[in-house]
């Protein structure tokens, strides 16, 4: 059985509330995990982008926190 790695997927909307992806990583497989709203997916491929685009589009959660402030 593969190890199991996990990383987040951090962003934050316009009133200042975190949301967070979880990517899950067995293998060559990733899961999704969202911690707002429970969105789950599998992922072979660009598991963070896809997680960026799902906090993007489902919960307009685009602050990077890593970026800073300009």
């Amino acid at each position: 059985m593969p190890s199991m790695t996990t990383s987040k997927v951090s962003r934050w909307d316009q009133h200042g509330r975190e949301h967070v992806v979880h990517v899950q990583k067995a293998g060559a497989r990733r899961q999704l995990t969202c911690d707002t709203c429970g969105w789950r997916k599998s992922a072979q491929f660009l598991p963070w982008l896809k997680a960026e685009e799902h906090l993007a589009e489902e919960h307009q959660a685009t602050v990077d926190p890593s970026k800073g402030t300009p």
